[in-house]
């Protein structure tokens, strides 16, 4: 592997039909009727569902905007003697957040102490940004044997039609993975696999000017939102995705907010709350706010937790900022994205403040064809 661990290909390795089967088949073959798995809210939708499918249960940790910090405590909290494992995203989809040495080091301190495993789903590997390079649990000390890498050629190729995907874990584990592959799948398309030994083996140049076109977009799109009144989200580590909270004068919800800009710019994005869990179970955190003054005010995210991401309150209680949301993506080319930067500045200045929807549309608002989709 490129990132310090030594692995034997013909023991440790299922080739799957992307990393979506990979994560599939690796919590089926290690999650058993009664266990826990550690997800850190918000989340991509897929691996709660692979958990429940297998017996398992969800227990969701909340990571705190605006800079999705974690508190170890509250992660701590979660484990215990049914967790068998804690799936880690990094870089992470939606908010973006690369996590950093030190956070991998306390959770894969975390794992030792609880005998539990490390899954990872690690498609963004190669779209980190700043210089940061991107580092994987399983390179941590004691963290190997207990750790199942998942990743893909699709977002680093541009090819997430191919179905490519793999499972990299200890030999134990790698063959139950196996045996749950081919019955679900068989194989992966083999023309593809052959394409992709070309593709792994690009020179480092490309890797470069991968990051390099992807920060420019990603800046392009920062820019674009703040422009259009957004500032209260985190600017992209990694991935190519930006998870903005709505702006705080901006009246509707996310869904309303996304219905409305297809609807009046022909732009797609979004609604964030389906990356969200605030069930009874997450831990660390209530499922809504509220203001303290008992006055009943809604009170944003930037409101709730302070600049290092810990909470203002004492104690938590109702505004439910999971709704004030949206996931944009900027893994488009500069041409689709300044086209939806015209037609989003277009559309504000018709829209109505009070409402948040736009006074009168034009019969030249196409909805055949929105801008940029994520």
């Amino acid at each position: 592997m490129s990132h310090g661990v030594r692995v034997d290909a013909a023991t440790q390795i299922t080739i799957c039909c992307g990393q979506s089967e990979a994560m599939a088949a690796t919590v089926f073959a290690v999650v058993e009727e009664g266990d826990e798995v550690v997800l850190l809210d918000p989340v991509y939708e897929t691996y709660q569902s692979c958990i429940i499918l297998a017996g398992g249960t969800p227990r969701y940790v909340s990571l705190n905007p605006p800079h999705w910090s974690l508190d170890f405590e509250n992660l701590e909290s979660a484990f215990g003697s049914k967790t068998k494992a804690i799936i880690i995203n990094s870089p992470h989809n939606p908010t973006g957040k690369a996590f950093s040495t030190s956070e991998l080091a306390k959770i894969a301190t975390l794992c030792c102490k609880y005998d539990c495993l490390a899954i990872t789903d690690e498609v963004y590997e190669h779209i980190i940004f700043d210089g940061r390079e991107h580092v994987s649990i399983a390179s941590f000390p004691g963290m190997q044997q207990r750790t199942i890498v998942t990743s893909s050629l699709s977002k680093t190729f541009s090819v997430t039609g191919w179905r490519i995907g793999w499972a990299v874990a200890p030999a134990t584990i790698s063959a139950a993975i196996g045996n749950i592959h081919v019955k679900m799948t068989d194989s992966a398309p083999a023309p593809f696999q052959e394409a992709a030994l070309v593709a792994l083996q690009s020179t480092t140049n490309f890797f470069t000017q991968l990051k390099q076109e992807y920060e420019e977009r990603r800046d392009y799109v920062c820019e674009m939102l703040l422009q259009a009144g957004f500032s209260n989200f985190l600017k992209p580590e990694g991935s190519f995705f930006v998870f903005a909270e709505l702006p705080k004068a901006c009246p509707l919800n996310d869904v309303d907010y996304v219905a409305e800009l297809i609807q009046g710019a022909g732009v797609a994005v979004v609604p964030g709350r389906g990356f969200f869990h605030q069930a009874a179970d997450t831990v660390g955190q209530s499922t809504q706010f509220k203001d303290q003054s008992n006055t009943g005010e809604e009170l944003s995210a930037e409101e709730v937790y302070d600049s290092n991401g810990a909470t203002k309150f004492g104690e938590l209680c109702i505004q439910n900022y999971t709704t004030r949301y949206i996931r944009v993506a900027f893994c488009k080319d500069m041409a689709t994205l300044r086209a939806a930067k015209t037609a989003i500045q277009k559309h504000l200045a018709l829209v109505d403040p009070d409402t948040g929807h736009k006074q009168h549309y034009s019969s030249q608002c196409s909805l055949d064809r929105p801008h940029f989709f994520t």
